[in-house]
């Protein structure tokens, strides 16, 4: 009988920690979602950074999580972007709004897509050259949205 207990605690907590919180959602309304953002990004002076994928994607949810634990990505990220997760799956691809974005799911996943604060496609960015070993490397993540801020892209500063 004990045995068959500890065997149940175990299955128990390996279910636990199977279970991870979805970080995208198929059934929000992705251009209300969008739309907010590109007028909180322009009044803010900011730009949006729309990570495209799903939770089907194990490298969708390793840099959703790589951006939320590191500091330095993460202030970089809050400083300039306003961010929204896009979902991408069979549920619903959002097929509309990736055709007005230029298709970047031909890049795979995740994709970046950095929009102005006038809701214009400025750079899509194929998140493999963010990689570093098996995670994301803090360095080209910084670097690149360094390289795509509102400060980056005016000209007063050159």
């Amino acid at each position: 009988m004990r045995k068959i207990l500890v065997v149940v605690m175990i299955l128990t907590a390996v279910a636990a920690q199977a279970q991870v919180k979805p970080i995208y959602s198929p059934n929000v309304d992705a251009k209300v979602e969008l739309e907010t953002a590109i007028k909180k990004a322009k009044k803010e002076n900011k730009h949006v950074l729309i990570q495209i994928g799903g939770n089907w994607c194990p490298w969708c949810i390793k840099f959703h999580k790589f951006i939320d634990e590191n500091v330095e990505v993460k202030r970089t990220l809050n400083e300039n972007y306003v961010f929204v997760l896009l979902n991408y799956s069979k549920e619903n691809k959002n097929e509309d709004i990736l055709r007005r974005l230029e298709f970047p799911q031909r890049f795979g996943f995740p994709v970046i897509v950095v929009l102005d604060g006038n809701g214009d496609r400025i750079h899509t960015q194929n998140s493999a050259y963010l990689e570093e070993g098996s995670n994301y490397s803090e360095k080209k993540v910084v670097t690149f949205l360094k390289q795509w801020s509102p400060a980056a892209l005016d000209p007063k500063n050159y």
